[in-house]
């Protein structure tokens, strides 16, 4: 295994130390380095938290700044922020008008998040949403059920915008709720991911294999399947997307392909332009779209695509100016 790292056990508290002195206009640390939060802390407003185990880079500390999260806590690679890490965010976001918890259906996060929830219960005003997109999980009976993957960050956007207009935690809880049955993503990997501490890739595939249904910390799909065509493999994927989402003639929606690390941009590109084709001919309307590498596997070789469907109002969300590291318009 080749990595640009010095040891396993020092590479994501080094990696994220390095994030925080590239994007210093944007984030900070917070004390002891147990979160990174933004900069300038914006009174008045419902502090958005959110994170998660390090490897799925930029998410979540890319996502912190204006109009989106204000503090995201990162374990080590795939693994859960320990409750202290959470408390801490909380107690220095926190002006006054609670914080909401935004968490991937990981049992590793939903058990951290919830202890420091409940450790900060009577000092602080605190929900959460839970994030549960992946289509794949729902089918294999895995811990909670679906697991959160790139439909997180459509959340953590909506959400961070609806805080920054001023909305009030409980109606914010209600918004992010209310996402659940409206946004699924599902993935295919060309390779598995090498992690640093095993110094070996999580699954192993021949060179006409792919692998179908795969999860953002190296998870095996449900199948492994014979190499395609991306054509195919895109349709595949979104039939599925599709088949497992409440539609509505003429809906609206936001199509988000996303790198899980180790995919080129021409590759995800030409995947979105066969996506598109497949959700316009089911009647759904794309109003927006979100194509790059934003949450990923480490060096996972694949892609997922999410479809989010939006009302007008959260299409708006949508569009609220965010300048964050990782995702910036005006």
């Amino acid at each position: 295994m080749k990595k640009f790292m010095n040891t396993a056990e020092t590479m994501a508290a080094e990696s994220v130390e390095g994030f925080v002195r590239a994007h210093e206009t944007f984030v900070v640390f917070g004390a002891d380095k147990r979160c990174v939060r933004r900069r300038h802390l914006q009174p008045g407003k419902v502090a958005v938290i959110s994170g998660g185990g390090a490897g799925h880079e930029p998410m979540h500390i890319g996502f912190v700044g204006q109009g989106m999260l204000d503090a995201a806590c990162v374990g080590h690679v795939f693994t859960s922020p320990t409750p202290s890490q959470i408390i801490s965010a909380i107690e220095e976001t926190d002006s006054g008008n609670g914080c909401l918890l935004i968490v991937k259906n990981y049992d590793g996060d939903i058990m951290n998040f919830e202890m420091a929830m409940e450790m900060a219960a009577g000092r602080h005003d605190i929900a959460t949403v839970i994030v549960a997109d992946d289509i794949e999980t729902a089918r294999v009976g895995e811990g909670h059920g679906r697991r959160g993957v790139a439909g997180t960050l459509v959340v953590e956007k909506l959400l961070g915008a609806a805080a920054e207009q001023g909305m009030p935690l409980q109606a914010l809880k209600q918004l992010g709720d209310g996402l659940s049955a409206r946004i699924r993503s599902m993935g295919v990997a060309l390779n598995g991911v090498t992690v640093p501490h095993t110094q070996r890739t999580t699954f192993a595939l021949g060179a006409g294999e792919m692998e179908v249904g795969i999860g953002i910390h190296g998870e095996p799909g449900h199948s492994r399947q014979p190499f395609a065509a991306s054509d195919a493999i895109v349709h595949q994927l979104c039939e599925t997307i599709v088949g497992d989402i409440a539609m509505q003639p003429g809906a609206k929606a936001l199509l988000f392909v996303n790198g899980l690390g180790g995919t080129p941009p021409a590759e995800l590109y030409l995947a979105y332009n066969a996506a598109r084709h497949f959700m316009e001919k089911q009647g759904i309307v794309i109003e927006r779209s979100l194509v790059g590498t934003y949450v990923t596997s480490l060096d996972m070789q694949g892609l997922s695509i999410t479809l989010a469907l939006l009302t007008a109002e959260e299409l708006q969300l949508w569009d609220f100016p965010v300048m964050t590291a990782a995702l910036r318009w005006s």
